[in-house]
């Protein structure tokens, strides 16, 4: 199976890494997000109902028109009750700090984070910016400004 590629400006994606630190690797052929690993000097203990802001050691230069969004990955949240509080997570095309995670634990038990241990998972997406058209009023819909469960719940 062949993902398709940014025509080319994926390539450009840079990429700094502090010592020691691996590239983002994909985990499958098929996957559209790849890991993003803890960089953790010391071991990070998050209790439960608390955040932690854990590094990643990446520093991106994402390419214009394209945004990295941080994920969670479905066993760590499934198995662990650990996720990205943000999710998605937004890295701007004109960040260059260190990608770091918003982890959360949303379990009763503390949750340890070591070096090395895939937090999250990074997707590069397309950002389309809107031109706004400031209007008196705006054209009606059959729901209206019915909002929250308007709709129905199944």
């Amino acid at each position: 199976m062949n993902n398709p590629t940014i025509s080319g400006r994926f390539q450009k994606l840079t990429i700094n890494l502090k010592d020691g630190v691996q590239p983002p690797e994909y985990g499958s052929e098929g996957a559209s997000g790849f890991d993003l690993r803890a960089n953790n000097e010391n071991d990070i203990v998050i209790e439960p109902n608390c955040t932690a802001l854990i590094p990643t050691g990446l520093y991106m230069a994402v390419p214009a028109g394209f945004e990295l969004q941080v994920r969670s990955r479905s066993g760590l949240a499934a198995k662990n009750q650990v996720f990205v509080l943000n999710t998605p997570g937004t890295v701007d095309s004109d960040y260059r700090g260190e990608v770091k995670v918003i982890l959360h634990n949303a379990s009763r038990l503390p949750f340890v984070v070591h070096t090395g241990d895939r937090i999250a998972q990074g997707v590069i997406c397309p950002v389309v910016h809107a031109v706004w058209n400031i209007v008196e009023s705006l054209e009606s819909s059959e729901r209206g400004e019915g909002g929250f469960g308007s709709t129905g719940v199944k």
